[in-house]
């Protein structure tokens, strides 16, 4: 019924005025780990794909793709070839249970070639308009970087089922997603647009952070620090829950170390900082 749905919404892409994005990129980091996972990958793929003229990039790092045999076999038969076009799937086999997403999503503002890239979880939906203002806000060089959702209670947590996104993909209409929600506090995380200069200049993703920690914290409170001019859409995110792994727990092994780091970041002189991000190793390569 899902896929189906999908189908059906994909079929009449080729009459519908998309949104131009184009010069932005969607870097999307997964590892699907459950099928309300799959469903989430699938979801907020397909609402970006029939809506906006944009790029796509998804890396997957995991033993097996399961995007790969699961999702791209039905996005090849459903979705016309030019509306393809702009998408790329990366596959890192590994048996490493650690998902490193930050060294994931360098590598992927790497291989991106637009001069805006957003930092795009697979579980995210914004309000339309929020893409436009967040998009439109770079490019008139207003904002080095958006956050497009509200700092506070701004966050729906969408206990999302098959039917709801199948309803909402089919209609575009967020009542569906509103009736399933229950609102939480939404700082930081979910989504931003970057500047790609900016970003690469303001020392990337931390690599040093590892498994789910206070990464996103850190990098709210980074470039503002180093002098970027970072602006916010006031509106809500819709975050598809689902279950989770222990990367992605505060039991993980990293997740004192990677306190631990962001205290020692927080405790910097923007000078300090601006030498630290100078002077990590990581960074060497994407540089190079």
């Amino acid at each position: 019924m899902f896929m189906k749905s999908i189908q059906s919404l994909c079929l009449i892409q080729s009459i519908l005025m998309k949104t131009d994005l184009s010069n932005a990129t969607f870097i999307i980091p997964i590892r699907i780990e459950s099928d309300d996972r799959l469903r989430n990958v699938v979801t907020s793929i397909a609402f970006l794909v029939e809506n906006f003229d944009t790029n796509i990039i998804v890396k997957e790092v995991d033993k097996e793709s399961v995007f790969q045999t699961e999702v791209l076999p039905i996005f090849e038969e459903i979705l016309e070839v030019d509306l393809w076009k702009n998408f790329h799937h990366i596959f890192e086999r590994s048996e490493e249970p650690l998902f490193h997403r930050q060294r994931v999503l360098n590598e992927m503002i790497a291989e991106c070639e637009t001069d805006i890239v957003v930092n795009y979880d697979c579980d995210v939906i914004l309000p339309m308009k929020s893409y436009e203002l967040a998009y439109g806000g770079i490019m008139e060089g207003i904002y080095d970087v958006v956050y497009p959702y509200g700092s506070g209670m701004y966050q729906k947590q969408v206990a999302a089922t098959d039917d709801i996104c199948s309803k909402f993909l089919e209609e575009r209409n967020y009542e569906y997603l509103d009736a399933v929600s229950n609102i939480h506090t939404s700082d930081f995380g979910w989504a931003q647009f970057f500047k790609r200069r900016v970003y690469i200049e303001g020392g990337m993703e931390n690599e040093n952070f590892k498994a789910w920690g206070p990464e996103d914290e850190e990098k709210h409170y980074r470039f503002p620090k180093l002098g970027y001019n970072v602006g916010r859409i006031i509106d809500w995110v819709y975050h598809l829950e689902h279950s989770r792994g222990d990367d992605s727990e505060r039991t993980n092994i990293y997740f004192r170390d990677n306190l631990k780091l962001m205290e020692d970041i927080r405790s910097l002189s923007e000078e300090e900082l601006k030498n630290y991000y100078n002077t990590q190793e990581y960074l060497k390569k994407y540089h190079d």
